[in-house]
């Protein structure tokens, strides 16, 4: 687990800086993909990056949870659906994911999502 989701994520988004550089076709059809993606249409865009997010989950992957976790408390994602949203995570991915979960939640609250109470 990461000390700093928030570090993470710029530390990242420095890297994918360089790739937008030195492999720009890739990285420009990566995210005219994304962005189709997160568009609303039958689903909302805030219930698509949920759907990420938990895939991240499952994936267990770090950069996912931080940059998926701080779209999610910009989206407005309160901590209900947000917790929702884990349980499904984990029912898909089983005891790793609880662990992932739990990190996904830390980054949650990290980027300023609500904290329990």
């Amino acid at each position: 687990m990461t000390a700093s989701y928030k570090q993470l994520a710029t530390d990242i988004g420095g890297k994918l800086k360089e790739m937008n550089k030195e492999i720009p076709e890739s990285m420009q059809g990566f995210q005219q993909m994304a962005k189709a993606t997160h568009a609303d249409g039958a689903l909302s865009a805030k219930t698509k990056e949920l759907i990420a997010t938990a895939i991240g989950i499952a994936a267990r992957c770090q950069g996912c949870l931080a940059f998926h976790a701080q779209a999610c408390v910009r989206m407005g994602v309160t901590r209900k659906e947000f917790e929702e949203m884990l349980q499904v995570a984990i029912y898909m991915g089983g005891g790793p994911s609880v662990m992932t979960a739990a990190e996904a939640l830390q980054a949650y609250e990290e980027f300023g999502g609500e904290k329990a109470a």
